[in-house]
């Protein structure tokens, strides 16, 4: 919602101040689809250049981040501690064995689908399940897991910031751009350099049309769409390291409901559930699934 303000105040003060300072809109107008074919064509072939076919993908659903922030809520936060809570009850009651049938396969695990929202997220799963797995295999040293895990949450981190480096990388080259089509405005204007005045001016206006557009698609629009871009996934992130902090302190000898809290402590704040709302969410897990 912020971002579409954010974009109607751009454009807005921008326009509206040309306009009130006695522009005239008609030379942009005129000039616009073309500069704006000359600057966006070259910049979507420049990123075809630069990135592979993930990478332009991730590019189009960190656009939807842009504007829908984290596909992880307060009630997500809740639902992953309520989830690693029954895990490691289950691990210190029943033992890591009791786990296996439930890690090898989550999709038909009465723990695990019991959460659908992160049932869809692969890499939870699969950062839950093979850390677990780990377990059972009688790696139980802390230090060790934890390790492992951070250097799992580096590389899916790094990947993840990808289409948000690319977008930058996009951002500084739009200026470039813009002074390239500028110059062939240029170019043009100079082979009719025997036109009237009146003419010329036109003809370099709508030149110098492609450095104005530049600039502004740059550090008003995708420079600003990649820093929102890059906070998402570094929000979304925060997510992961929940469950490492969980894990981590059950290996540490806490009970379940401890180590849960200190999973709480890693949400950020504007999502993170009191004490009595995580205890309140504890207590309504069925006997039957705890």
């Amino acid at each position: 919602m912020f971002q579409i303000i954010g974009i109607v105040v751009l454009f807005a003060m921008v326009f509206g101040s040309y306009l009130l300072s006695g522009g005239s809109m008609a030379p942009i107008l005129h000039s616009l689809p073309f500069e704006m074919m000359g600057i966006g064509g070259a910049a979507a072939g420049a990123a075809l250049i630069a990135n592979d076919l993930t990478t332009l993908k991730g590019m189009g659903a960190g656009m939807g981040k842009v504007f829908g922030g984290s596909k992880w809520k307060a009630s997500d936060y809740r639902d992953l501690l309520s989830l690693l809570f029954l895990l490691t009850k289950t691990m210190k009651s029943k033992g890591v064995i009791a786990l296996e049938s439930h890690i090898e396969k989550p999709h038909d695990s009465t723990i695990f689908t019991r959460f659908p929202k992160i049932m869809k997220d692969h890499f939870a799963i699969d950062f839950i399940c093979d850390t677990l797995r780990m377990m059972t295999m009688n790696l139980e040293d802390p230090h060790q897991v934890e390790d492992a895990m951070e250097k799992q949450l580096e590389k899916h981190h790094h990947e993840a910031l990808h289409p948000a480096h690319a977008m930058q990388s996009m951002a500084d080259a739009f200026p470039a751009l813009g002074i390239v089509v500028a110059v062939m405005g240029v170019v043009k204007t100079m082979g009719s350099i025997t036109e009237p005045p009146e003419i010329l001016g036109g003809m370099i206006g709508g030149a110098l049309v492609g450095t104005f557009l530049g600039v502004l698609l740059a550090y008003g629009l995708a420079g600003p769409f990649a820093t929102r871009m890059s906070g998402v996934i570094e929000e979304e992130g925060a997510f992961y390291k929940i469950i490492q902090s969980v894990l981590v302190a059950h290996l540490h000898g806490n009970a379940a409901q401890i180590s849960v809290e200190i999973g709480r402590g890693s949400i950020p704040s504007v999502s993170q559930p009191s004490f009595a709302e995580m205890e309140e969410a504890l207590n309504n897990i069925p006997n039957e699934a705890a």
